[in-house]
């Protein structure tokens, strides 16, 4: 009798009841063996049994309170709430002893709380709170799931009327789809599938493409060089579908961890052998659930390392100057808690970071929370609120570019023990959607005189901060490029590969812009005599001289092409278009002109290098009929003399 009361003291610890309150309220041998027994069923995960042999104890005596407690203990951990609730009812009702009411009262709190019912939860928990004083782990938590339950209260009637559907079963053929990810141009999607939900099946990553009717393909194999008969799963993809990021678990010859984080590039249509992104990144723990800004430079994933705030946190890791990476840091607060933070998702415009988490006020399990970047670092998170939030997980959000749609994944029981998991799309409403949305510009870069494509690097420009934005270079064999434009700035866009003449463009992005796709084929000219290019992004006052500060990035390139061609003897030209005399707009072209050639001056450019001009009107390159031909022949060039 003694080591049965050590084993129940033991036994009832684990379950919530405290070492004061070993004394079961049945007299009963049988149900007391039967009531042990149950547990060490549990406790191996053969719920059914511990459940049979818990209702014949109850059966021996149907006042056994602690029998009706450890049914709906067995119940939770099915993730059954719903049974779990009607057994903890139950038992309580059975008890007026406030020590075994309470708790009753915190475990009744956290199934109406994952069950959606957050009214009785917030009653339960608030019950709780006002009799416990003890169990320091426990109030935690309470104070937790309260707090939620009241968010949930105020919330879940603020609803947006958002539109979702699953995709075809073309694109959900299989038992199990999820973490969805897409390219920018919203013409490929790719994501992981398991032909079974068995958890331990093999896991792949698959790609669909839209047909000419914009209708999802079936899903293919991304690559013979990527799947393999281990498992590669929860993938990233830059905005140009040319950098893939994905998760490979312990098999492989360079395995760190238990799982690592993998990268791919593909060169034409074929993918490159994926490379382990090593020690910087990875490490001997758990890496996963990768997410790529648009330029494929920086990189946010998952890890349970030791050196986190939670037990799994978000942290990230940047390419340096000579493409490496470099050594993975915590995000830190606010985004990570001492709670877990996964499946991290940074929007193309590089500013809006989405993430799930279940240290956060929210709906239930996990929801998801974005956060902003503004010159102090992250805002607070934010829920993303309901519908898209609910009682149930929720996580791997994909937002595209233009801040209009969203994929995720969402699994579903089908029957005991069995699920299946969809892609859903879902419409954002308009007064949702993303404060700053992102367009694109995309196309091919060529040899102007053979048309032969180019491996060119291509630069994205903040004018008014002179920093690069992004950095991406065109396909070695295609010469394709594409390039995110994000909201909210003024851009220059350069293309340049040694040898060859740099390419400037133009982007007015500062101000509302109609975000559509915009298509820019690049045509790169040999530096040599003769050959020239139009300055598009040195800006003046009308009818000044003055250089703007926004010039400065172009200025220079500008010099950083001379330095780097160091023999080469150029022209400055300046240009208008007719409008006013004729005289005078050459006077004003020289100025202008001047003004480039005295900065290129100031930084060391030998003056014999250099020859101001000023053509006003007199070599237009488009009509002056109308104001874009106009604004055109309003420009600046250089021109290579010698």
């Amino acid at each position: 009798m003694h080591r049965l009361l050590l084993l129940l003291a033991f036994v009832l610890l684990s379950t919530g009841y405290t070492s004061a309150q070993v004394q079961l309220s049945t007299k009963s041998r049988k149900a007391i063996d039967l009531y042990t027994q149950a547990d060490n069923f549990r406790v191996r995960r053969q719920f059914n049994i511990a459940i049979d042999m818990l209702q014949q104890a109850i059966e021996k005596d149907e006042g056994f309170v602690e029998a009706y407690y450890r049914l709906g203990l067995v119940y939770s951990d099915m993730k059954n709430p719903t049974e779990a609730i009607r057994y903890y009812e139950q038992g309580l009702a059975r008890t007026t002893d406030v020590n075994k009411q309470k708790v009753f009262w915190f475990d009744l709190g956290e199934a109406y709380f994952t069950a959606g019912n957050y009214e009785k939860a917030a009653a339960m928990l608030d019950q709780y709170l006002k009799k416990e004083s003890q169990n320091r782990s426990r109030l935690g938590k309470a104070a937790h799931l309260l707090k939620s339950a009241e968010f949930a209260l105020k919330n879940q009637k603020e609803t947006a009327p958002y539109k979702q559907k699953a995709l075809s079963d073309t694109v959900n053929c299989f038992a199990m789809q999820y973490f969805p990810v897409l390219t920018a141009d919203q013409q490929k999607l790719i994501f992981t599938r398991r032909v079974t939900n068995d958890p331990n099946a093999d896991e792949d990553l698959v790609v669909s493409q839209k047909d000419v009717e914009g209708r999802w393909t079936a899903p293919q194999s991304i690559s013979k060089n990527i799947n393999t008969q281990l498992n590669e799963g929860t993938s990233t993809i830059s905005a140009d579908g040319r950098k893939l990021i994905f998760t490979a678990c312990v098999g492989r010859p360079d395995i760190i961890g238990s799982c690592d984080l993998y990268e791919s590039h593909r060169i034409g249509s074929d993918w490159t052998k994926p490379v382990n992104l090593g020690p910087n990144v990875n490490s001997t723990a758990w890496e996963s659930q990768p997410s790529l800004s648009a330029d494929g430079r920086t990189l946010y994933f998952v890890s349970d390392r030791r050196a986190g705030m939670g037990r799994r946190d978000i942290w990230m890791a940047t390419l340096d100057d000579y493409d490496r990476w470099t050594k993975a840091v915590n995000v830190g607060k606010p985004v990570n808690s001492p709670f877990d933070e996964i499946s991290p998702f940074i929007h193309a415009n590089n500013h809006t970071l989405y993430f799930a988490s279940n240290g956060l006020p929210g709906f239930g399990g996990y929801d998801i929370f974005f956060v902003e970047k503004d010159t102090a670092g992250w805002t607070n998170p934010q829920n993303i609120g309901a519908p898209i939030n609910s009682h149930e997980d929720q996580f791997s959000l994909f937002v595209t570019a233009d801040g209009k749609k969203g994929y995720y994944s969402h699994e579903e029981t089908t029957g005991p023990g069995t699920s299946r998991s969809r892609i859903f799309e879902l419409e954002f409403p308009e007064g949702t959607r993303l404060n700053k949305k992102s367009n694109y510009v995309r196309g091919i870069v060529r040899d102007k005189q053979s048309r032969q494509p180019l491996a060119a690097r291509v630069e994205l420009v903040n004018l008014s901060s002179n920093q690069v934005v992004a950095l991406v270079t065109s396909d070695s064999i295609s010469g394709e490029y594409l390039m995110v434009l994000p909201e909210g700035a003024d851009y220059a866009l350069y293309v340049s590969k040694t040898t060859y003449l740099f390419k400037s463009l133009h982007f007015n992005y500062a101000g509302p812009v109609e975000l559509r796709p915009v298509e820019i084929d690049v045509d790169l000219e040999k530096a040599a005599v003769g050959s020239g290019v139009v300055l598009n992004n040195i800006f003046f006052d009308v009818d000044r001289f003055e250089l703007k500060q926004q010039s400065i990035p172009e200025l220079e390139k500008i010099y950083r092409f001379l330095t780097d061609n160091p023999t080469l003897k150029i022209e400055i030209s300046g240009h208008t278009d007719n409008s006013g005399a004729a005289a005078h707009n050459r006077q004003l072209s020289e100025k202008r002109a001047l003004s480039v050639y005295n900065y290129l001056i100031s930084k060391g450019i030998v003056k014999n290098r250099l020859i101001p001009k000023g053509y006003g009107p007199d070599k237009p390159i488009a009509s002056n009929d109308a104001e874009n031909g106009r604004q055109l022949n309003r420009r600046i060039e250089f021109t290579i003399v010698r």
